[in-house]
Formats: structure tokens, sequence, C-alpha cells
């Protein structure tokens, strides 16, 4: 009997070696290579389903096609709505991922015990036994008697589970437990992953199921398995949030029928995650008087406008090399930042120590924080506080410059809805006289004239 080779494959990007190797050669990867078996060879060949001409195949003009409006039904979430582009579509393919016990089953859990009051749903678990679901739901008062639930790892009895149920809805948790008979790897390698996820989603795509997947993350904070995974699926989720807190957010990476980066906000309580309609009022702090080193700007979240509040500390360094600290900002724009206020504001601060923070965890990734980021700098270093109703943002130039920041108009008016009266914006950004009622606009053009407007 001939002896079976074992092939080795890499967890991250998915090449195959004949031998084992620490790093990858391709994707430079640490520590990703396992050993697999080699995959039975499927009949009618490896592209045997795409043999035929291309009159065949129903090539037809583009402009032949006539786009079918996408039809969507509420998932029972307003803010889990918005964060999948308005409501759920048949047959769309969502990837939830996160760290573990962050809420993902619960969200899933929840959402499944509102769709099955108006539709079939079906709950596949293949982590925990049905009796601990079904503690779960008791614990989080659910009301989760019409949902259907099944405990399964092997994708053909779940596709022929779900080809009898027919259901509307479909929770698969998680994908990383799912395995395939024509396969001999071991369930959560890449060759699983990659051939059950695919089953799954032609099963969607053929039925018009919505299918929901939770994924797994590695330490990186990356979703485990092959990066083909995230293209596969249509809609990319991923939960985040500091542990030590009780919020959590979920945020759209990828969508196929909405925006990206999109945001949705819940609470973890005793009785699952609980939404928040106002994620501004949670990341303010909400001093009595005003504070040197605060202030507060509008970010744009997908279509949202956020206000958070950017604190800055700057202290005395007694450091050859004084520390650059961010927590929600990135640490390299900041010293950016630094030199363009030492070299057009003049101030300098290569003797200070300098932290900045965004409250409540937020993670800030534009550049319309870079005024806001300054000007908490500078009242920290001055020890003055900035006026109280202020609000703030701008992209900072390196020559100095202020430069707009897409959607301004619909900052402002989120600012004025939650009571500021006064605003700091780039020039090109400031609306016509009276367009933003109740707030008065100080349009600026340079870094100079901004701080002297404060």
């Amino acid at each position: 009997m001939a002896k079976v080779k074992a092939t080795y494959v890499c967890n991250a990007c998915g090449t195959q070696l004949t031998k084992w190797a620490g790093q990858c050669p391709d994707c430079a990867a640490w520590n990703t290579i396992v050993e697999s078996r080699p995959e039975p060879a499927k009949s009618g060949g490896r592209f045997g389903g795409f043999a035929g001409v291309a009159g065949q195949l129903g090539v037809q003009p583009l402009a032949e096609v006539a786009p079918d409006e996408v039809v969507r039904f509420p998932s029972g979430s307003d803010e889990f709505d918005r964060v999948l582009g308005g409501g759920l579509v048949p047959g769309s393919v969502v990837l939830l991922g996160g760290d573990p016990g962050i809420g993902k089953s619960t969200l899933l859990l929840q959402t499944s015990t509102r769709l099955a009051r108006g539709s079939s749903c079906l709950y596949v678990t293949g982590e925990e036994s049905p009796q601990q679901v079904s503690l779960r739901a008791h614990r989080l008062g659910l009301q989760a008697g019409e949902v259907r639930l099944l405990a399964e790892t092997n994708v053909e009895r779940i596709i022929e589970a779900a080809t009898s149920e027919r259901p509307r809805v479909l929770v698969v948790d998680s994908i990383q437990t799912i395995f395939t008979a024509e396969l001999q790897s071991a369930p959560g390698s890449v060759a699983q992953v990659r051939e059950s996820a695919a089953q799954l989603t032609r099963f969607a795509k053929a039925s018009g199921t919505s299918l929901f997947l939770v994924g797994h993350v590695t330490k990186e904070g990356q979703l485990a398995g092959p990066r083909v995974l995230e293209h596969m699926v249509d809609t990319v989720l991923y939960f985040e949030g500091d542990p030590g807190s009780r919020f959590r957010v979920v945020r759209a990476f990828k969508n196929r029928y909405g925006a990206v980066n999109e945001l949705a906000v819940f609470a973890m309580t005793d009785k699952g995650l609980k939404e928040i309609s106002n994620p501004s009022a949670i990341f303010l702090s909400g001093h009595e008087e005003p504070v040197p080193g605060s202030v507060v700007m509008v970010t744009l979240e997908g279509s949202r406008p956020l206000l958070v509040e950017v604190q800055a500390l700057v202290d005395e360094s007694h450091l050859n090399n004084p520390r650059r600290v961010t927590l929600g900002l990135d640490q390299n724009r900041l010293a950016m930042l630094l030199a363009v206020l030492h070299r057009h504001g003049g101030v300098p601060t290569y003797d200070q120590d300098v932290f900045v923070n965004v409250v409540g965890g937020m993670r800030v990734a534009e550049t319309g924080v870079d005024l806001a980021v300054l000007l908490a700098v500078l009242s920290s270093l001055r020890s003055r506080a900035l006026p109280s109703g202020l609000v703030v943002f701008g992209e900072v130039g390196l020559a100095g410059e202020i430069r707009p920041v897409p959607n301004g108009i619909e900052r402002l008016k989120d600012a004025a809805k939650h009571g500021f009266t006064r605003a700091v914006v780039p020039a090109a950004n400031a609306p016509k006289r009276g367009a933003v009622a109740g707030l008065e606009v100080t349009p600026v053009k340079r870094l100079a004239e901004a701080l002297a407007a404060l």
C-alpha cells in the first residue's frame, strides 16, 4: 500500500509546502505552517464545471441586464440593521468575527429569536451542546421556542437539514468547527474552512436563505482561516470592545449591500446586548466645568456622525527621547502633528511627554481628528481649558493648512443637536450664514488662525 505523503499548509494564506517551515515564504507569517493531508481529486476535473463555449454560458451585454431592487427584511434590531446596510438580504452571507466571549453568539441568538417570530430560523451550533444554548436563552430571558436548533458539525448534514427545514435565516456557529467528509484534514484547517464555507455559500445563494457565519479571530485580531474566506462572503462584521467595558461595537469592514465602516453600538447587560441609540452620549465624559487638555470633535463612522472627546496630557520629560503615546489614534501621525505645531504654530514639545486618548475606547482613523489633537495638546501644555460648548474638526497638512473633511454640514448639524454652540472648522466646510441654527462657526485656513481664534 502506497504511503500517503503529508503536505504542509499556511493557515494565513493557504500556501502549500512540501516540508514544515517556521515562516511562510509567501505571506511572511510566523508559526502558521501546519500539517495537512492531501485533498482527494473530485470527479469532473478541477475546472470541469466551466466547460462549454461562450454561447452556451449565457453571455450577454451588461446594458441588457435589468438591475433588480434589493428587497430587505428587518432583523429586529435597528442598530444591527444599520451595520448590515438597512436589513438582511435574501441569499446574503454575513461573516461575524470577534474575540472570545465578546458577544457574537449572544447577538446572533437574540437576532434568531426576533426573526423566528415572523419566519423560520435554523440555529446550528458546532461548539456548544443544545443544553448550553438553551441555558443561555433562559438566562437572557429570550422566548426562543420558535427557533429550530441543530447540533452538527458535518456540512453535508447541515445542508441536508436546511434543505428539509427551508429556513429563511441560517446561523452557523462557528465555521471553524464545520468539516466536510470529502476532505481528510481536521476541522479548522485551511482546506476544511474554505470548502465548508464554499458549500454553505452555494446553498445560501441557490435557496435564498440568509446565512450568518461566526468566525474565530487570531491573537492579532484577524479572522482565522484562509483570507479567501472574507472574499467569499457578502458582508464582514467585526465585534470590537474593551473586555473591561460593557460597551460593544460592531463595525462593517465589507458590505456588498451597503456602506462600509458603518457602526452599531451595544451595551452588554445581564439580559444580553442592548442597543445604544445615541452613541455620542457614551463617548463624552460630561465634565461639570471645562478642563485643560480636553476637546470634542465630530467624527464620521459610515453614514453616522459621532461626537467623541479627545484628551491630551503634556508633561515635562526627563528622558532623552520624550514619549509619544496614543490610545485610539495613530502614533506616527501624532509625531507628525507635533512637528507641524512646532514649525507653523511656534509651540515646541521636544522636551515634553505627550499622551493622547480617545474617551470610551473609540478608535478614530480619519484625518479629521488632526485639529482636535493639536488643540488638546496645546490646552494641556498651557494649562488653559478650551471654551465650553466648543467642537472642532479638520485635517492639518504639513504646510500648516487646515484641509476640509467629508460631510462637514452633517457634522455641524449633529453637534448643534447635542447642544454645542461654537465650532472651529476648515474654511471649505463652513456653511452659509444661518445654515446651522444655534451654532457659531469660525472658519480657519491655517493652523495659526485656529490658535488665534481660541
